[in-house]
């Protein structure tokens, strides 16, 4: 085992991964060892400087990657784990450019029963689900809202926000939609990312659905042409009740860009 591993990136510390020390090591999809290797590449610090914007299987691969290491965390481990802080500066990616999800410091354990228990909201602004947002409650469907706003950063090169525009890359990108402008080759992508982020959290897939679509296994989702406003009062089967107003929160802010 080694004495280091890079575990994720932090708002606090950049795009840059850190060594930390390591007390036990687990073997699980989503999680590698780096031992006397350079530290892996954020996708965040590649599609700013080293991302061929004419790479789209490449940008494929690495929404795939995501989308496997979410479903791991979501149905396949022996506890689901949501993470509450998915986007671009938490992607890994190794020189092969497979992806790792990191970053699981405001991650919490899911109880099948009664959902996740929260005392804080927490997460990044722009990749924030608005029924989370509104009442603070982490789901596996705020974490697919996220993924969602991520996979249409890499399909558009673009960052999910920008402070000189009041549109969001998920209004922008559904707009585009709805007026048949989304490029072909980037049709899965899209339509999977923007279904991901609907707005009504319970028309939202789960990650397995999301990637039997980015697989070709099934057909692309029925969107409307226009992105629906969020509906708070409809009922999820991992509903709880919001948290009270005087919750702390913990909240990042990140400065990117918006737009297809």
């Amino acid at each position: 085992m080694p004495q280091y591993a890079t575990v994720g990136f932090s708002a606090a510390t950049g795009a840059y991964p850190q060594k930390h020390e390591i007390l036990s090591w687990e073997r699980a999809q989503g999680v590698v060892e780096f031992e006397d290797q350079e530290a892996p590449l954020g996708f965040e610090d590649a599609m700013n400087r080293e991302f061929d914007h004419n790479a789209g299987p490449r940008r494929y691969q690495i929404a795939l990657g995501l989308a496997s290491a979410l479903l791991y965390r979501h149905e396949e481990s022996e506890q689901s784990v949501i993470h509450r802080d998915i986007k671009s500066s938490n992607i890994m990616l190794d020189s092969d450019f497979n992806t790792k999800l990191g970053d699981f410091g405001l991650a919490r354990l899911m109880d099948e029963d009664a959902g996740v228990k929260t005392t804080a909201l927490a997460g990044t602004f722009g990749y924030m689900a608005s029924e989370y947002i509104s009442k603070g409650k982490a789901s596996k469907a705020s974490d697919v809202y996220s993924f969602g706003v991520v996979a249409l950063e890499i399909a558009c090169g673009r960052k999910s926000i920008q402070s000189n525009s009041d549109a969001s890359l998920v209004a922008r990108v559904w707009e585009l939609y709805g007026a048949d402008r989304v490029v072909d080759a980037l049709e899965c992508l899209v339509n999977v990312g923007l279904w991901c982020a609907h707005p009504v959290h319970t028309l939202r897939p789960s990650i397995r659905q999301a990637l039997r679509v980015l697989k070709f296994e099934a057909h692309f989702p029925d969107l409307p042409k226009n992105m629906p406003p969020p509906n708070y009062n409809l009922v999820s089967l991992e509903e709880e009740p919001p948290l009270p107003p005087s919750a702390p929160h913990s909240l990042t802010f990140t400065s990117i860009n918006a737009g297809c």
